[in-house]
């Protein structure tokens, strides 16, 4: 029913960008943020961290990814979550335009991580209130966008456990205990079994990379604890993609 809305919503109502509002050309109506707020957004470019993709610290190694786990190798986002962009991660997440997921993922598709030509995209998973009321997983809307252009599969491979407190206001040492063990794998999808043991695991192709897909980035500890779940059951390679990255002061 979400998509029956929006294809109704893309053919009823008059097509503008929903961020300055200008109306769209025919040959753009299917877009929902115009060419001009596109190009306002700032895309986060090295140098930087090689393994989070955070500004590299004035001194010493980044202590961003210091507790990752071993598996997630990279993680990197499109832009800057400042301005228009935030204004368009708020549509998605806030004001129920899952369509607007296609503007994200077209930001995204130029991101390079290592071993995308043979990975699965797994969005990160809301947990069962937000997601009764948001009606859509977002981070699952941008996985399938993506995966249109990258031509890769997508796996809703984890369940989130239980309901954890919105990290806004958190430090990055709570928004870790916050999350701590909030991620299983799903038994039931590709034959999965939740095995501890590496010699049974849980992950049936684990030569394939698995990409994170997830809508900002802030510290990195939700991608983290997810990638965890995902090392526990024997995935060897995590990568992660964003569109947004927090701008944060320098606590690396």
């Amino acid at each position: 029913m979400p998509y029956v809305r929006e294809a109704l919503e893309q053919l009823l109502l008059p097509a503008e960008c929903t961020l300055c509002h200008t109306l769209l050309s025919f040959s753009r109506s299917r877009w929902l943020v115009c060419e001009i707020c596109r190009h306002r957004w700032r895309a986060v470019r090295p140098p930087w961290c090689g393994r989070c993709g955070q500004p590299e610290p004035l001194f010493g190694p980044c202590r961003l990814c210091a507790a990752w786990p071993a598996a997630l190798r990279a993680a990197r986002s499109a832009v800057w979550l400042e301005g228009g962009a935030r204004d368009a991660v708020h549509a998605l997440k806030y004001r129920g335009l899952a369509r607007i997921a296609d503007d994200l993922a077209s930001a995204m598709e130029h991101i390079v991580l290592p071993e995308c030509d043979r990975a699965w995209l797994v969005p990160v998973p809301l947990g069962a209130k937000r997601l009764r009321e948001r009606g859509y997983n977002q981070s699952e809307r941008l996985a399938r966008a993506l995966a249109r252009r990258w031509r890769r599969p997508v796996a809703c491979l984890l369940e989130r456990v239980r309901d954890t407190a919105t990290q806004t206001a958190l430090t990055p040492e709570a928004r870790l205990a916050n999350v701590a063990g909030a991620f299983r794998l799903r038994i039931a999808d590709c034959g999965l079994r939740i095995e501890d043991r590496a010699v049974q695991s849980a992950i049936r192709n684990p030569q394939s990379a698995i990409i994170l897909v997830d809508d900002v980035f802030t510290t990195g500890a939700t991608l983290a604890e997810a990638a965890r779940a995902l090392e526990r059951a024997g995935a060897p390679t995590v990568l992660a993609v964003t569109f947004g990255r927090a701008v944060l002061p320098d606590f690396t």
